[in-house]
């Protein structure tokens, strides 16, 4: 069972404000791309970033947060993704195809959690 009130202490350690949150690769979209979350601390509020290869825009759901998520608002913020509508450019909805792997060192459970996920949908 997972522990989805779980929440890190912090993403940051010392003077470092980005961090690498999770990391998503889609193996049953086309091109198999990963996409990157981010996690920066701007003025004391932690800004969400998902970033790819190609500079596409996306949303995520919280967009930002004075604490660190809990393992259940990160895997809602994870299924969640979307693709900015008005900055499409070619197939990149074609990109969030599947259910994606993941992993994170701030969240140890969630590359479990997607394999789960995947093993159940028939994807592994």
């Amino acid at each position: 069972m997972f522990d989805f009130k779980f929440t890190p202490e912090s993403y940051f350690e010392n003077e470092v404000t980005s961090v690498l949150l999770v990391k998503l690769q889609y193996p049953e979209s086309q091109w198999g791309e990963q996409i990157s979350i981010y996690a920066h601390s701007i003025e004391g509020k932690i800004q969400f970033e998902a970033v790819d290869f190609y500079g596409n825009e996306f949303i995520l759901y919280p967009s930002s947060s004075f604490e660190p998520l809990s393992f259940e608002d990160l895997v809602y913020m994870l299924e969640g993704i979307q693709v900015n509508q008005d900055e499409v450019e070619g197939n990149v909805e074609f990109t969030l195809y599947g259910v994606p792997a993941a992993e994170s060192s701030f969240y140890p459970e969630v590359e479990k959690y997607f394999d789960e996920k995947r093993e159940s949908a028939g994807l592994t």
